[in-house]
C-alpha cells in the first residue's frame, strides 16, 4: 500500500514513540539508534543536553534540549512522556550546513518531583530523531534542594595548654546538596592556605597543630548550600599558658639575723588565660655559717640591742597582769540584777542588711575577694567530688549572692487591706502560717460550681477551676502563691534538683468533685532517658513526699501531669504546695539557663559595671531580676541567650575579652570568673550572677565595644559580642518589658475560660458516647496530639470534659479557638449546628 509522502514523519513519529517506550530510555549516556540503510551522518547530534538542577523551595526548574538535524524532540521524565503542549519548541537551520535544528525547553515543579519522593530519584531525558533513525540525550536528575536546620554534631568549648593539638569537631546539617563547611573565629573566616598551623578534615573537623595564644577565640561551624546558611553554636577555646619558675638570684649578703635569702618569679613564662600559678615557694632563706657572722653577732652593740627586747617584753608582761587584775575587780562589783541576755547573744543574731538604693553607686562595684580559695557545696548531693583544679577558683562570696534583700511585689487589683485581711483569716491555721504576708506574689480569689481561674501574671503559673469542680452550694476562697525558694526548705536528695518554681494553692483540704489545673514553667530539658522526674508536694505536717513519678502515671492516681517543653500541667484533686523535681540519670541531663547581660542606664562615674545573670528559664525567675534591675537603674544590654547546662559537675565561668586598652580598663584580676555546679544545679539561690567592672579611661567614653563568655567547663557556652553606647543606647529595653497575661490575677465564672459555657456542654455531651465510627474524644485527644493520655481521661466521669480542660489550661488568654473549632467539626459529628447556640438556650 502507497503512503502518502506528507504522513512519514507522523508514522515514523509513532513507530519511534513505541519504540522508546519500550526500550524505557534507561541510558545515562547519549545513545543513537539508526534505521537500517540510513545515512549515520544524518543522525541527530546534541549541541545542547539537560543537565543535573536542583529546586530551590518552589521555584520550578528550566530543562533545555537541542539538537541538529533533528525534525522532532520530545521529554521524557521518569519513563512517561511529557504532554506535547508542556514543550516549548524553536526551530531553525544551520547556516553552514543548511540542516535543521531544534531547540526544546520544558518546566519541572516541585509538586511533580515529590510524587514520586521516596520510589526513586527523578529524571528527565530528550530524545530527538531524524529521517535516519533517533539519539537519546543523557538523564539528567532533579532533585529538590534542602538543608536543615540542627547540625548532626556541634564543636563544644575546650581549654586547652600551649602547644597542644585542639581539634573542634562538626558534622552539619542533612542537605541536599550536600552542605560546604567553613570556620569563622570571631566571626573572620580560617583560611588553612594562609595559616599552616591550621586546616579542616575531610570530615570537616578544624585542626590546631599547636596551640597558640592567639589561638583564643569563640569557633563557629558554618555550613552553606545553594538553599540556605547555618551556624553552629559558637565554641570558645581558652588556650592558658601555665606559669613557670625564673632561675632562682644569687644569695643575698649574710644579715644580722645570721640568714641570707634569694628570690624567683613565675614569669618564665608567665600564667596566661588561667593557667596555673608556678607551685612552690618564691623566696629561700638559710642560715649563713660565715666567720663574718659569727663576729658581729657577738659584738657589744648587739649584745645590747638583745637586753633591749627582753626589757620591753618583760615590762608589757607586768602592764598585761595589771589590766586583767582591775578588769576581775571591775566585774565583781556589777550588779547582776542589770545584767541583760541581749549582751550574751548579740554576738550572734542575724544581721539586717537592707538593700541599697539604685542612686548608690557602690552597690555595682562589689569586687571578689581574690585572696582566698574556698568550695561550697550545699544540700544533699551525690557522693561525687570535683578533684583539686589546677585553675584558679574565685571565692564564694558576695560576688555570687543573691543582689538585694528585700521582697518584690505584684501589685494586683485586690485592695491591699482586703489581701491582709484574706491572709489573716488563713493564718489561723498552722499551715497557712508559712504563707507571706501581703500580697507579693500572691492572687486569691471566691468561686462557685461555675469554676474560674487564677494566675500570677507574667510568671508562667496559673490554677485553672473546671465547671463542677466546686460542689454546687459551696462557695470557695481560694488562693494561689509563688514562693521563693530560701523561703521554703525542700530537701533534695541524691542528684536531685528543682526545675519549677515552688507553687501553693488552696486552702488544703477542701472537697472536690473534678481535677483541677496547676500550670507552672520548668527548666528542664525532658528526655525519659536523662531523667527522672517527680512531682513533689508538702503535707500539713511539712514533710515532702513523692505523689508522682512521672512516667509511671496510673489511671487511679489523684495526680496528673502533662509534661511540655518549658511547662507543665498537674491534675489534682487535692490542692497544697508542688513542686517538679528531676534526678539525672546520665550527664546528657541538661537544665535550660537563660543568659542576661545589664548594665547601668546612666553612668556618672568612671566604673561601669556588667552584670551577667545565669537563672533557671521560666518566666518567675525572668520577672524577679527584671524587677530587681529597674530598682538598681539597670537596663538590658544585649539579646537574652539559653545555655543548657549539664549534670556533669563542671562550673560555669564566666570572662570578658577584647575590652580596648586605649578607652577602657578591666578591673577584673583573674581570666575568668567561676560560679560553682551546686549553687546552679541544686535550683535553690535566685540572682546568680558574676560583675564584670571597667573603668573609662576618659569621661568623655561612651563607646563600649568587648565581648563576654559564658561557658560550663566541657559542655555548652553562649558569647555576646557587646558594641555599645552606655549614654544613649537603648535598643534592648523593650526586649523584657512585662506584658499582662490575661488581665486581672482572678476571673470567675464563664470569664475565664475561653469556650462558651453552652458549647462546652454541646461538645461534651456529643463526644462523651462511645461511637463505632470513631468520632468520639478519643479522636479529638488524637487530634490535639493528646492521645497519650487516653487511659487518665477514659479513668473520668466526662473524658471530653478532662480534655477540654487541658486546651483551655494551655491555650488561656490567646487559644486559637477556631482551631478547637475544626477539630471538633472534623471529627464527622452529625450535628452541624455544634458550635451554634440558640437564642432559646441562651
Amino acid at each position: 500500500m502507497a503512503v502518502r509522502p506528507g504522513l512519514w514523519p507522523a508514522l515514523l513519529g509513532i513507530v519511534l514513540a513505541a519504540w522508546l517506550q519500550g526500550t524505557g530510555a534507561q541510558q545515562s549516556a547519549t545513545v543513537a539508534n539508526p534505521v537500517p540503510g540510513a545515512n549515520p551522518d544524518l543522525l541527530p547530534h546534541f549541541l545542547v543536553e539537560p543537565e543535573d538542577v536542583y529546586i530551590v523551595k518552589n521555584k520550578p526548574v528550566l530543562l533545555v534540549c537541542k539538537a541538529m538535524p533533528a525534525t522532532q524532540i520530545f521529554f521524557k521524565c521518569n519513563g512517561e512522556w511529557v504532554r506535547q503542549v508542556d514543550h516549548v519548541i524553536e526551530r531553525s537551520t544551520d547556516d553552514s550546513s543548511g540542516l535543521p535544528a531544534m531547540e526544546v525547553r520544558i518546566n519541572v515543579s516541585r509538586q511533580q518531583v515529590e510524587k514520586v519522593f521516596g520510589l526513586e530519584e527523578y529524571w528527565c531525558q530528550c530524545v530527538a530523531w531524524s529521517s535516519s533513525g533517533t539519539t537519546k540525550s543523557q538523564k539528567a536528575y532533579i532533585r529538590i534542594a534542602y538543608l536543615r536546620k540542627n547540625f548532626e554534631q556541634e564543636p563544644l568549648a575546650k581549654e586547652v595548654s600551649l602547644e597542644q593539638g585542639i581539634v573542634l569537631p562538626c558534622r552539619p546539617p542533612e542537605g541536599i546538596p550536600p552542605a560546604e563547611v567553613e570556620w569563622l573565629r570571631n566571626e573572620d573566616l580560617v583560611d588553612p592556605s594562609l595559616d599552616p598551623n591550621v586546616y579542616i578534615t575531610r570530615e570537616h573537623s578544624l585542626v590546631v597543630r599547636q596551640a597558640r595564644l592567639a589561638d583564643t577565640a569563640n569557633y563557629t561551624c558554618v555550613a552553606k548550600n545553594i538553599v540556605a546558611r547555618r551556624r553552629s553554636a559558637s565554641a570558645a577555646v581558652i588556650v592558658y599558658v601555665d606559669g613557670s619558675w625564673s632561675p632562682w638570684s644569687k644569695w643575698s649578703a649574710c644579715g644580722l639575723d645570721c640568714t641570707h635569702w634569694r628570690s624567683r618569679e613565675c614569669s618564665d613564662p608567665a600564667p596566661r588565660n588561667g593557667g596555673e600559678e608556678c607551685r612552690g615557694a618564691d623566696l629561700d632563706t638559710r642560715n649563713c655559717t660565715s666567720d663574718l657572722c659569727v663576729h658581729t653577732a657577738s659584738g657589744p652593740e648587739d649584745v645590747a640591742l638583745y637586753v633591749g627586747l627582753i626589757a620591753v617584753a618583760v615590762c608589757l608582761l607586768l602592764l598585761l597582769l595589771v589590766l586583767i587584775l582591775v578588769y576581775c575587780r571591775k566585774k565583781e562589783g556589777l550588779d547582776s540584777d542589770v545584767a541583760d541576755s541581749s549582751i550574751l547573744t548579740s554576738g550572734f543574731q542575724p544581721v539586717s542588711i537592707k538593700p541599697s538604693k539604685a542612686d548608690n553607686p557602690h552597690l555595682l562595684t562589689i569586687q571578689p575577694d581574690l585572696s582566698t580559695t574556698t568550695t561550697t557545696c550545699q544540700g544533699s548531693l551525690c557522693p561525687r567530688q570535683d578533684g583539686p583544679s589546677p585553675k584558679f577558683q574565685l571565692a564564694n562570696g558576695h560576688l555570687l549572692s543573691p543582689l538585694g534583700g528585700g521582697r518584690h511585689t505584684l501589685h494586683h487589683s485586690s485592695p491591699t487591706s482586703e489581701a491582709e485581711d484574706f491572709v489573716s483569716r488563713l493564718s489561723t491555721q498552722n499551715y497557712f502560717r508559712s504563707l507571706p504576708r501581703g500580697t507579693s506574689n500572691m492572687t486569691y480569689g471566691t468561686f462557685n460550681f461555675l469554676g474560674g481561674r487564677l494566675m500570677i501574671p507574667n510568671t508562667g503559673i496559673s490554677l485553672l477551676i473546671p465547671p463542677d469542680a466546686i460542689p454546687r452550694g459551696k462557695i470557695y476562697e481560694i488562693y494561689l502563691t509563688l514562693h521563693k525558694p530560701e523561703d521554703v526548705r525542700l530537701p533534695l536528695a541524691g542528684c536531685q534538683t528543682l526545675l519549677s518554681p515552688i507553687v501553693s494553692c488552696g486552702p488544703p483540704g477542701v472537697l472536690l468533685t473534678r481535677p483541677v489545673i496547676l500550670a507552672m514553667d520548668h527548666c528542664g530539658e525532658p528526655c525519659p532517658e536523662s531523667w527522672s522526674l517527680r512531682l513533689k508536694k508538702q503535707s500539713c505536717e511539712g514533710s515532702w513526699e513523692d505523689v508522682l513519678h512521672l512516667g509511671e502515671e496510673a489511671p487511679s492516681h489523684l495526680y496528673y501531669c502533662q509534661l511540655e517543653a518549658g511547662a507543665c500541667y498537674v491534675f489534682t484533686e487535692q490542692l497544697g504546695r508542688f513542686a517538679l523535681v528531676g534526678e539525672a540519670l546520665s550527664v546528657a541531663a541538661t537544665k535550660r539557663l537563660k543568659l542576661l547581660l545589664f548594665a547601668p542606664v546612666a553612668c556618672t562615674s568612671l566604673e561601669y559595671n556588667i552584670r551577667v545573670y545565669c537563672l533557671h528559664d521560666t518566666h518567675d525567675a525572668l520577672k524577679e531580676v527584671v524587677q530587681l534591675e529597674k530598682q538598681l537603674g539597670g537596663q538590658l544590654i544585649q539579646e537574652p541567650r539559653v545555655l543548657h547546662f549539664k549534670d556533669s559537675y563542671h562550673n560555669l565561668r564566666l570572662s570578658i575579652h577584647d575590652v580596648p586598652s586605649s578607652l577602657w580598663k578591666s578591673k577584673l584580676l583573674v581570666s575568668y570568673q567561676e560560679i560553682p555546679f551546686y549553687h546552679i544545679w541544686n535550683g535553690t539561690q535566685q540572682y546568680l550572677h558574676c560583675t564584670f567592672t571597667l573603668e573609662r579611661v576618659s569621661p568623655s567614653t561612651s563607646d563600649l565595644a568587648c565581648k563576654v563568655w559564658v561557658w560550663q567547663v566541657e559542655g555548652d557556652g553562649q558569647s555576646f559580642n557587646i558594641n555599645f553606647n552606655i549614654t544613649k543606647d537603648t535598643r534592648f529595653a523593650e526586649l523584657l518589658a512585662l506584658e499582662s497575661e490575661g488581665g486581672v490575677p482572678a476571673l470567675v465564672g464563664p470569664s475565664a475560660f475561653k469556650i462558651p459555657f453552652l458549647i462546652r456542654q454541646k461538645i461534651i455531651t456529643s463526644l462523651d458516647p462511645p461511637c463505632s465510627r470513631g468520632a468520639d474524644w478519643r479522636t479529638l485527644a488524637q487530634k490535639l496530639h493528646l492521645d497519650s493520655h487516653l487511659s487518665f481521661f477514659a479513668s473520668k466521669p466526662s473524658p471530653t470534659a478532662m480534655i477540654l480542660n487541658l486546651w483551655e489550661a494551655r491555650h488561656f488568654p490567646n487559644g486559637n479557638l477556631s482551631q478547637l473549632a475544626a477539630a471538633v467539626a472534623g471529627l464527622g459529628q452529625p450535628d452541624a449546628g455544634l458550635f451554634t447556640v440558640s437564642e432559646a438556650e441562651c
